[in-house]
């Protein structure tokens, strides 16, 4: 068993622990319904979660009609169980989005029972809270993205380790899950962390066990079936798509990415972590400071400090540099801060907790005068900023969310003002403010933050400018994720490389008008448009008619 920490924290009540739970419930639930696919990630999930509830087919991850081999199909698998289960009541996109809520939950689930393993009972509702608050955890939980996935994986991978001095079986049983559901959902990343952290782990004398040893070999059994029948099923269907697969699109991008990729992309993880782990990461570095000379002869920090850099290694080393991949890196820091909790310093817990109190405070005001100025149409710069950056957004008082902002900003001022005095205090307020302004985005601002980053309106502009009896519709420079969106919305079939034979072609961007196939015909334009507010990606839709010269 992990020796446990000394903790200063007051125990948590049963009252106390409900309150948490409603506090993580509302931060996660708070975002996913409501809304159009948003433009990219979002988009681009949906359309191939919507590709399995069309055909039924979940082996080929596919979008828009193509196949798309960067990754297994779980995650998706998992959004179009979740659409298809809540058709009656939800969009099939907003249900899908519930896949998202269901891997983050299993995510606080176990990054909780990891802080409760490794530093006792009190710091499970610590870490998750930790966790929640930071910054880079916020959009992306409640986006359409496999990286999700992973971040589950990762987190079950990591409680597995922790129980690995004590319940080897369980613990061999968790690392395979969890290798599993990141292999199924993201690709290699989570059978290279196993493999990098299962051969790292025994440099330390403490790991170099018949316990351990014996957990890595129940874990490799637990995963094999993850790690095969996919493949397999693949493999035996389409051998050309398993090679795509495996050697083009990952293994074969990820040597020639190492081969010549560019020093400011391999530090790329470093140099986000500082907001995007905050504030998790200030606390983590404290905790090693702290620990400084016992940190590397205690087995908790030993895991948590080998799991931090083999995963931000094995990340910085993979194609496709990506802010929403740096995720996973979030679960070691998180359990480092856990630690530095009871250590804390009081002036630095109450410099974190006014920062954080006057940063939401701010922030809140400013959102609240912001959309006040929208609906009255007043002059102020904000106002003008924010109704030229959405042109034809036309603001309307929604009685609904407008109660629901209100009162919970009363009650995050109830809650700052009433919070007892503890060491978990600073990291408590820190995540109720984030949960408040995501409240108010989510409810005050959702109509105008959905006018520009959905398709909903623009597909019906091109779907209302089209002939009624047309043939095919080609499409030039068209991106895969706007042909999901259009098929969605709007029905539309479109083709990515242009077919001869079509009379209609959708143009995205700049691209010039072909050539007609045929003497005396012409493409004459029937309609072009974009996202609210968004001119950088236009469309162009042309006919092609017989020339009347």
């Amino acid at each position: 068993m992990f020796p446990h920490l000394p903790t200063q924290a007051h125990p948590i009540t049963p009252a106390k622990a409900w309150l948490l739970a409603l506090l993580c419930l509302t931060w996660l639930g708070v975002g996913l319904v409501g809304h159009d696919p948003w433009q990219p990630d979002d988009a681009y999930g949906f359309g191939l979660a919507y590709h399995i509830l069309q055909s039924g087919d979940w082996l080929i991850p596919t979008l828009a009609g193509e196949p798309h081999m960067d990754i297994p199909p779980l995650f998706y698998i998992t959004a179009a169980a979740f659409a298809k289960l809540f058709s009656p009541l939800l969009e099939l996109h907003n249900g899908a989005r519930l896949a998202s809520g269901f891997y983050t939950a299993l995510t606080l689930i176990f990054v909780g029972l990891s802080g409760r393993e490794l530093f006792g009972k009190t710091h499970g509702w610590t870490a998750t809270i930790i966790l929640i608050g930071c910054l880079g955890m916020l959009v992306r939980s409640h986006e359409l993205i496999a990286d999700l996935g992973l971040l589950t994986g990762c987190a079950i991978m990591l409680y597995g380790y922790t129980l690995s001095t004590r319940r080897t079986l369980l613990a061999g049983i968790l690392v395979g899950l969890g290798v599993g559901v990141g292999f199924m959902s993201k690709g290699f990343v989570a059978p290279t962390l196993f493999v990098l952290t299962g051969v790292t782990l025994p440099l330390f004398r403490a790991w170099r066990t018949r316990a351990f040893l014996t957990t890595q070999g129940i874990a490799l059994l637990s995963a094999l079936p993850w790690l095969t029948i996919w493949p397999c099923l693949l493999y035996l269907r389409t051998p050309e798509l398993f090679t795509e697969w495996a050697w083009t699109l990952n293994i074969g991008r990820w040597l020639d990415y190492i081969q010549n990729s560019h020093s400011t992309q391999i530090f790329h993880y470093v140099q986000i972590l500082p907001w995007f782990a905050w504030p998790a990461l200030p606390l983590a570095g404290w905790a090693v400071w702290d620990a400084r000379k016992k940190v590397l002869h205690e087995m908790e920090f030993q895991l948590l400090l080998v799991s931090f850099f083999v995963t931000l290694l094995t990340l910085s080393m993979a194609p496709n540099i990506r802010e929403a991949f740096a995720l996973p890196i979030l679960l070691p820091l998180t359990l480092l801060a856990t630690a530095a909790i009871p250590t804390l310093r009081r002036g630095a817990a109450n410099a974190l907790d006014w920062f954080g109190i006057m940063t939401f405070g701010c922030a809140a005001i400013l959102m609240w005068w912001g959309w006040a100025g929208l609906l009255q149409n007043n002059h102020a710069k904000i106002t003008s900023w924010l109704k030229d950056y959405q042109p034809k957004f036309e603001p309307t008082f929604h009685v609904v969310p407008f109660w629901i902002a209100l009162i919970f900003t009363v009650l995050w001022i109830l809650l700052v003002w009433r919070v007892g005095r503890s060491m978990r205090r600073s990291v408590l307020n820190w995540t109720s403010g984030v949960t408040l302004l995501w409240i108010l985005a989510m409810t005050l601002w959702l109509p105008w933050l959905n006018s520009g980053k959905g398709y909903r309106g623009m597909v019906a502009s091109l779907k209302q400018s089209m002939p009624m009896n047309h043939g095919c519709i080609a499409s030039l420079d068209v991106g895969d994720t706007q042909r999901a969106m259009l098929k969605y919305f709007g029905g539309i079939d479109t083709y990515a490389h242009r077919q001869p034979s079509c009379d209609l072609i959708l143009i995205q961007g700049g691209g010039a008008i072909p050539e007609p196939t045929t003497g005396k015909m012409v493409w004459i334009k029937l309609w072009s448009g974009h996202r609210t507010g968004v001119n950088s990606e236009s469309f162009r839709l042309y006919q092609r008619v017989r020339s009347v010269k």
